[in-house]
Formats: C-alpha cells, structure tokens, sequence
C-alpha cells in the first residue's frame, strides 16, 4: 500500500472544479468561477510583453523586483494612508495563495489555534492542518455577515495564536465597516493574536465603500500581515502576482517559507504590475463603476426573476438567498439542477463552510458581458416558476 499524505489525499474535488467541469460538459454559462470575460487592461498587458521580449527573464530577487515592491508602497501610501518601508515590509509573491500558504506555514507551530470566519476560502483549512495548526470555526449569516465579537470572544483559548479575516469577504461580498475592524484589532491585541488579512478584493468594492486595512487599525501595526492580488486589481487572475505586507520581524519569517515554496515569480508580470500600481486613479474608480453597473444589471434581473438577492458590497460576486423561496432543496441541489436544466453554473455558498454550514444561499458572478449575463438570465426564466 502506498502511503500518502491524508490531509489532500481525503479532500474531495472542490466545487469550483465539479461547476465549471460541468459548465464545460454541458455548454452552460459559468458564473460560478470568479473571473472576467474581459482581458484586462491593455497598457499593462503591453508592459509585460514588452518585458518579456526586451527585459530582464533570469531569476529575479526572491523578494520581488524593487520596482515593484516600492509600487506596492507608494500605491497603499496612496490609497490607505499606510506606510511601508518597501525593502523591509514588502513581498512579492507567485499570487495570494502562495501568500496565504507561506503565511500560515511560516507563522503556525503544532497545536496552535486559528480562528476562521465562516464562508471562508477552501485553502486556508489544509494549509492550517498540514502546519499542525487547529482550525476554530466561527459562522458568519445571511444577509449581513457581520463579525460576532461574542462567539469570538468565547472561541479563544490559551493556545489561541492566529485569525484569518478575508476583507472584503468571498463570497459573502461584504466589505467590513471600520467598527467591526476595530472590534477584532482589540481583541487581536487583548489576546496577543497576529492577523492573516486575505485582502484580495480590496479594489473591488461598490457604492462609494473604502476598503479599511486591519494593519491600519490602531494597534494592529505588527501584528497583521496583509495580503493583497495584482490578479483580482486589474482583472488578470491568471498572472499570479500576490503582495504581503507586514512589520520586518514578521516578514523575515515569511520570506523563509517563500523562498521554499516558489522561490520568485515571472519578472516580466512584476514589471507590469508595477507599472499598473502607478495608474491614475481614474482607472481604479472606473473599475469599480463598470463592475458595480454589471452588479446591478445581474440583481435587476434575478429580483424581476422573484430571486431574493442579498447586496453586494464588493468582490465579483453577488449573492442569492434560497430560504425564503421554499423551494425544499439546497444550495447544492439548487446549482445542481439549474446547471443541468437550464444551462448556467453557480457556486453554492455551503462549499465555503467545514462545518455547522449555511445551506441556503447561491453565489453567481458578475464580472461578465452584459451578453452573457443577460443569456443566463434568459435561461433562469423558469427556474422558479416552471
């Protein structure tokens, strides 16, 4: 018998796999996987094929080119007022889930607990158990997803040493309001805790929201490690280019892990995206414009459908509750039958939950044509009604 590693080999396919595998299959519409149909801007794509053709494609330094890593300064000196030395406290990484697993392999030793905050991203679970960690899950609810300072008090134990908080949060699409920042960072500094902040999406966020840093927060200066995405900024979710951020003794920590995961990334891709960082913010703001205007077309039209559809303040995603329909099905069952019957693929929302899961909600994404989110709605017609 050959022996394998438990923890990913008892992992099932995830969802994200099962929906667009069936997508494919079936020639149904995908607005499960969160990805735009656009191909992102074209300067910085110009950028990196003038790098790849004419610049530097040895092995660039493990930390990141630092063109790039004084980008990522000057860029969140800009828009977050936060101050970074960018060759002590800045990390470029091969995209945020590199970041995330050398965060957590980095940071973690046997036996210490996490807190998480359910739904939560699939990677954040094996990653905490194949560093020893304990996962401690804490369930977040419909419609509003807002942090349960008591559950969270009454979740911590002595050997307590880590939270992870994805803000703004996938696939809920909350942005997070300073007070519930405020709230965590206390507690973070009651309890000696160091945060992992998955801010991913932080660009991405509607109706004239800012996206607060938890660094930024009182306090949570050196215990914080923010992780953010050039993929999920500028729409190229294939280039996996990830930042970190985070105080020099933490961040030597997690240098060392990086160095053992992937080393460095594509030169020519860190080039662009420091290129990108330097954009006018009118780009960034019309980003966010396009994107909230196909929101808006898709929830128009799932409401006139009769889809009960909770806001979304932010991500690529919005957000449908089942439970007030009746339709005595799940979440599961519910993208199950209309990606079969009706040719369009959604995410149900219990997949981001290990335990105790919310079975009622259906996340579909925006980021598409208005052909193809219109094409989906015409096929959701009769999902409801026959």
């Amino acid at each position: 018998m050959i022996l394998v590693n438990r923890i990913f080999a008892d992992l099932p396919n995830t969802i994200f796999d099962v929906m667009s595998q069936a997508a494919r299959d079936l020639k149904a519409i995908n607005l499960g996987q969160g990805f735009p149909e656009d191909p992102g801007p074209l300067d910085v794509r110009e950028k990196a094929a003038d790098a790849v053709l004419n610049g530097y494609n040895q092995y660039p330094s493990m930390m990141g080119i630092p063109e790039l890593r004084q980008a990522i300064a000057t860029h969140y000196a800009h828009w977050h007022g936060l101050q970074l030395d960018p060759m002590s406290e800045v990390m470029v990484t091969s995209g945020a889930t590199e970041a995330l697993t050398g965060s957590i392999l980095g940071l973690l030793q046997p036996g210490d607990e996490v807190l998480l905050f359910q739904p939560m991203y699939d990677s954040y679970v094996p990653i905490i158990r194949l560093a020893g960690g304990i996962p401690k899950f804490l369930r977040l609810e419909p419609p509003y997803w807002r942090l349960p300072e008591e559950a969270i008090r009454a979740a911590i134990t002595p050997k307590t040493r880590y939270v992870i908080l994805n803000n703004p949060l996938n696939p809920a699409a909350v942005v997070y309001p300073r007070e519930d920042l405020e709230m965590l960072g206390r507690i973070c500094q009651e309890h000696n805790l160091i945060a992992i902040c998955d801010e991913v999406w932080e660009h991405v966020v509607f109706d004239g929201r800012e996206h607060i840093p938890l660094i930024s927060i009182p306090g949570m200066r050196d215990r914080t490690v923010k992780i953010g995405s050039a993929g999920k900024i500028f729409g190229l979710t294939g280039w996996k280019i990830g930042f970190v951020c985070a105080a020099p003794h933490i961040l030597r920590v997690l240098a060392k892990a990086h160095q053992f995961i992937t080393f460095t990334t594509a030169p020519s891709l860190q080039v662009a995206v420091a290129y990108g960082l330097g954009k006018p913010d009118d780009y960034f703001l019309q980003m966010r414009a396009d994107l909230a205007r196909s929101r808006d077309r898709l929830s128009k039209g799932l409401s006139n459908l009769g889809f009960p559809v909770l806001q979304s303040q932010g991500t690529y995603f919005l957000n449908v509750d089942l439970a007030p329909l009746g339709l005595n099905e799940s979440d599961v069952a519910f993208c199950k039958r209309i990606v079969h019957e009706h040719k369009v693929a959604a995410i149900p929302v219990s997949a981001f939950y290990e335990e105790n899961h919310v079975t009622s909600v259906v996340r579909f994404c925006f980021s598409k044509k208005d052909e193809t989110l219109d094409t989906a709605l015409e096929r959701l017609t009769h999902v409801l009604h026959g």
